[in-house]
């Protein structure tokens, strides 16, 4: 019967795939706009995608690409600030925007015959900022005090962005999304219309539309609202790479928190420069051997069985600009301490290291897996997020398609060789919370935000 569940869940997407065509056109101003039809609801999400983000950035100029988002909704030469938002809501949408590493996205949700709104408003801003003074300045407050919320005021979001300023040398992935404070004390707006300027135009950009449409009706519209826009000399980026890691690095935070916390990262390749194309889907798999789900290896064994770790987890994206890192992360239990938590997450490194994942224990990953990706087909939003994403790295859209058909091809023994291949000591860095006394009622501020979207790694949601 397992075996039947599995066979059904592997064949399933491939289908479901199949009869979902991504239509592509990029318009004479290098627009690149993606189409992809999905009629089950009357529903459209729009997204434009730019290729800006943190890892765009350099000293003294860093949260910048994160700014200039929030000010995206602050007005136009046509629309007065707000009345973006206000527009979109009074057709029955729902927008937002986010900042990661290698990108800055904007999207609206709406009923499918409102898409002309959206596109109207996005190639204003597209092109027609206005950056007022005043806003600017009541803006960057704003992301002050989120940066303390989400940051400073935060013991794990403080040790990860140490952990990656210790981690990275020279990539560009040492920089926090949301910069640093002494950054912006100093940014000023004309920092922002140069970078406005610079990065905001038709051919940095991916528009992709996902939902109750007719791909040749959109095309039209891109070309009738985006068309016109003029595009700009846009200069290829320095390589900006990471040298190899000679040894281990370790680090320690010390800050108010209720309990301690280790995060450990292995130096690990992303889609688009690992040696062997099928590497990054065997580091997905190996990721999704230790944290999976309940019965995943961190759950079962350090935190049931053990009783070592409060909490355990394990991340890595294959789908990234830059290369990036394998992460492991755990609390301690009552009665135990981060060291123990250490020792035990790296017992499961040398663990799959040693020996090969069982078929049985592969199969029942690779199904949870791929289920999950059958379920965010449910989602215009997702599907379109893929896209975006996919192509705003460089690593294009096609991959998408071929993303569970990869997964399904990892074997027991190639999960074991980038285990021995990049989880090695000399590549690793280890960082320690030792929390400080609780100040006032024992409590720290908390983040607040909402969490749609759903944040991908390194990404800042913009939050009115």
């Amino acid at each position: 019967m397992k075996r039947t569940v599995i066979a059904l869940l592997l064949s399933l997407p491939a289908a479901a795939m199949a009869t979902a065509t991504v239509h592509e056109k990029v318009l004479d101003n290098g627009l690149k706009v993606l189409v992809k039809r999905d009629d089950r609801a009357p529903i459209v999400t729009s997204q434009v995608w730019y290729k800006v983000g943190s890892s765009y950035e350099h000293g003294g100029l860093t949260g910048v690409s994160h700014v200039l988002e929030h000010m995206m909704f602050k007005g136009t030469d046509k629309l007065a600030p707000g009345e973006f938002s206000r527009i979109i809501a009074e057709n029955g949408g729902d927008e937002n925007a986010f900042t990661g590493r290698d990108y800055t996205a904007y999207f609206q949700t709406m009923a499918a015959d409102r898409l002309p709104v959206s596109f109207e408003l996005e190639a204003d801003r597209m092109r027609r900022l206005s950056l007022p003074a005043d806003e600017f300045a009541k803006e960057l407050e704003v992301v002050k005090e989120e940066r303390r919320l989400r940051t400073d005021d935060d013991p794990e979001s403080l040790t990860f962005e140490q952990f990656n300023a210790t981690a990275y040398e020279a990539s560009p992935y040492r920089i926090p999304v949301i910069g640093w404070q002494s950054d912006l004390d100093a940014l000023d707006v004309d920092d922002l219309r140069a970078w406005y300027r610079k990065w905001y135009a038709p051919n940095n950009a991916t528009l992709v539309v996902v939902g109750d449409v007719q791909p040749e009706q959109v095309f039209s519209l891109a070309e009738k609202y985006f068309g016109p826009l003029a595009p700009e000399e846009i200069s290829a980026t320095k390589p900006r790479r990471d040298p190899p890691q000679r040894g281990e690095k370790r680090l320690v935070v010390k800050a108010p928190a209720k309990e301690p916390y280790v995060l450990i990262g292995y130096k690990a390749p992303s889609a688009g420069d690992a040696a062997e194309d099928w590497e990054p889907y065997a580091l997905e798999m190996l990721v999704s051997v230790l944290d999976g789900g309940s019965s995943s290896r961190l759950a079962r064994d350090l935190v049931r069985a053990q009783r070592v770790a409060a909490s355990a987890g394990a991340s890595y994206s294959a789908f990234s600009r830059l290369p990036g890192m394998v992460l492991l992360s755990g609390t301690p239990a009552r009665g135990h301490g981060v060291g123990d938590v250490e020792r035990a997450l790296l017992e499961q490194v040398e663990r799959l290291r040693a020996e090969p994942v069982s078929q049985d224990e592969l199969a029942r990953i690779r199904a949870q897996l791929i289920a999950s990706k059958v379920y965010e087909e449910d989602s215009v939003f997702y599907q379109a997020m893929q896209l975006g994403q996919l192509e705003t790295v460089g690593l294009g859209w096609e991959l998408e398609d071929q993303y569970v058909e990869r997964l399904s091809a990892v074997t027991p023994a190639q999960i074991q060789a980038v285990a021995r291949k990049y989880l090695i000591p000399d590549h690793r860095t280890v960082a320690r919370l030792d929390p400080l006394p609780m100040g006032g009622d024992g409590e720290h501020s908390a983040s607040t935000y909402p969490d749609y979207p759903p944040e991908l790694p390194g990404e800042t949601v913009r939050v009115d």
